[in-house]
């Protein structure tokens, strides 16, 4: 499957995904962090999922899910640590959400989005 292969079903499970995770109050994640990503379409399309207070997107909808987008990681001391976890690589530090999120955007894979109906091994 690939990108071109997206699905109906697909965007709007994406979609649903997007709408609780816009939802959630301050105990499950800074909610100016999804509101920051969902601000970028290229994002928008990708399928978000939050952990330990941090949001991950990834280019599929099924586990396992894809680890080559990046994650803005908040830092103690405020700003975010921007990682790709697929290969560990920092892409950068920045002292706001939103330049974490311009970041993320300004490396995507090529070709990134929208998310699939499938696990990253289909991608």
């Amino acid at each position: 499957m690939t990108n071109d292969e997206a699905s109906p079903a697909a965007a709007e499970i994406v979609a649903t995904a997007w709408r609780t995770v816009l939802a959630y109050g301050p105990d499950r994640v800074d909610p100016a962090v999804p509101r920051a990503a969902y601000g970028h379409p290229a994002l928008r399309e990708l399928f978000p999922a939050v952990s330990h207070g941090v949001l991950y997107l990834s280019r599929c909808i099924q586990f396992p899910w894809t680890r080559d987008i990046g994650t803005a990681f908040p830092q103690v001391s405020g700003g975010y640590r921007v990682r790709r976890q697929s290969d560990n690589t920092l892409l950068g530090v920045t002292e706001t959400v939103e330049e974490a999120y311009r970041l993320i955007v300004a490396h995507l894979p090529e070709g990134c989005g929208p998310a699939i109906d499938g696990t990253a091994n289909h991608l």
